[in-house]
């Protein structure tokens, strides 16, 4: 799994995006209480049941390969000329 450049970075736009997702699909909303750990594993089970994302294989579901599977989705979903993926 190679890192990729800004991947912190990307992860909270992930978050940020991802919240609205959720919220639009009427699913949930993240409180400010919430924990990092589990806005990324509550954002990475969405993406993975909607078939957004591939699952990562039984064994392998640590928070740093979900981060890592958040980071790719938001990469691609940004414009060519966004700033993180500079």
């Amino acid at each position: 799994m190679k890192k990729l450049k800004n991947e912190a970075e990307l992860v909270k736009q992930a978050i940020k995006v991802g919240d609205v997702y959720a919220q639009k699909r009427g699913v949930g909303k993240f409180e400010g209480t919430d924990s990092s750990h589990d806005k990324v594993e509550y954002l990475y089970r969405l993406l993975v049941h909607d078939k957004l994302i591939q699952p990562l294989a039984k064994g392998e579901e640590k928070e740093p390969a979900m981060k890592h599977k958040l980071a790719l989705w938001i990469h691609r979903q940004l414009p060519e000329d966004h700033p993180l993926k500079q």
